[in-house]
């Protein structure tokens, strides 16, 4: 006779869409090469550093515009000299040293050309880091001329240059005060020394996290921001350079 064994229930795993158990593992993708969604993204962060530089670009390019119309329309602004009662025209050309401003944009034009070297080299730093622990690899991409050193030695020429200038400028009789155009000349060179010393404190502080031993990608970044600023101030000087020579 037939025996009939007990029936066997058998136990179906719940999905989360039933709410009766836990969903399935789901996987993404990180930014950064699918690491996951808490790794830094390099690209995202890279654009947000070049897109703060633009926004601070554009008031410095708003100022020295106003700065422009400023000495151009005083160039051709009569005063009146109460003593006679009289418009007169005080504005004196300048006595520029050419020769030392065109030592000084050489000097700059070299200290960018360094500061895109560094750039590129700490690129290209950076993206070796990953495979850096694979035995036998063989990269110098971190090897090389300290070309962000470099970089600041050029700047602190150009600013010392600059220095020079004011002195002979000085000795030619040419102080802040004498008039109009010799006002204008040390403010258009002063507010740009001011600002490029900012861009060196950054490749300093750039420097300082290279001996310190600071994670490539934040470097790179640094290094990458200031790099183009630095571009952005040799051009600015080449505009301040030409508006002082040919409009005087």
């Amino acid at each position: 006779m037939a025996t009939l064994s007990p029936p066997v229930t058998l136990q179906v795993p719940q999905t989360g869409e039933d709410g009766g158990g836990s969903p399935p593992p789901v996987y993404r993708r990180g930014g950064n090469g699918g690491r996951g969604d808490r790794s830094p993204d390099y690209g995202s962060r890279l654009r947000r550093a070049r897109l703060g530089l633009t926004v601070a670009v554009a008031p410095i390019v708003m100022l020295f515009v106003s700065f422009t119309s400023a000495y151009i329309v005083r160039q051709r602004l009569p005063t009146l000299d109460e003593k006679n009662n009289t418009y007169v025209r005080d504005w004196i050309p300048v006595n520029l040293p050419i020769a030392l401003l065109l030592v000084n944009t050489g000097l700059l034009l070299l200290s960018s050309i360094a500061a895109e070297l560094a750039r590129r080299q700490i690129t290209r730093q950076a993206a070796s880091t990953p495979v850096r622990p694979i035995p036998g690899a063989s990269l110098d991409a971190g090897k090389g001329l300290p070309w962000l050193g470099i970089t600041v030695v050029l700047g602190g020429g150009f600013l010392t240059g600059q220095w020079i200038v004011w002195r002979l400028l000085a000795d030619r009789g040419f102080y802040l005060t004498t008039g109009p155009s010799s006002s204008f000349v040390y403010l258009l060179t002063a507010t740009h020394a001011v600002h490029l010393m900012g861009g060196v404190l950054v490749l300093l502080y750039a420097a300082t996290g290279s001996l310190l031993h600071k994670p490539v990608a934040a470097r790179c970044i640094v290094v990458d921001v200031t790099a183009w600023y630095w571009h952005f101030m040799f051009l600015l000087w080449v505009y301040i350079f030409a508006l002082m020579w040919f409009v005087r």
